[in-house]
């Protein structure tokens, strides 16, 4: 079990290290890579959620 714990501790560890080594870089594109992966998410969200209503519907109309 106290291998357990020390793998813990090395991962946590690592993943601290990477992810400060990670933020010093900086992004030149940052606002507009910004604006265009939030217009697609909103469009992904958008279809996940209409699909999802009618998918329920359906199952609505046909199985309940």
């Amino acid at each position: 079990m106290s291998i357990m714990y020390v793998l813990v501790i090395i991962i946590l560890l690592i993943a601290v290290v990477s992810t400060l080594l990670l933020t010093g870089k900086s992004d030149e594109n940052y606002s507009s890579s910004t604006k265009r992966n939030t217009t697609n998410l909103t469009l992904i969200y958008v279809v996940i959620i209409t699909l999802s209503l009618i998918s329920l519907g359906v199952y609505i109309r046909f199985f309940a």
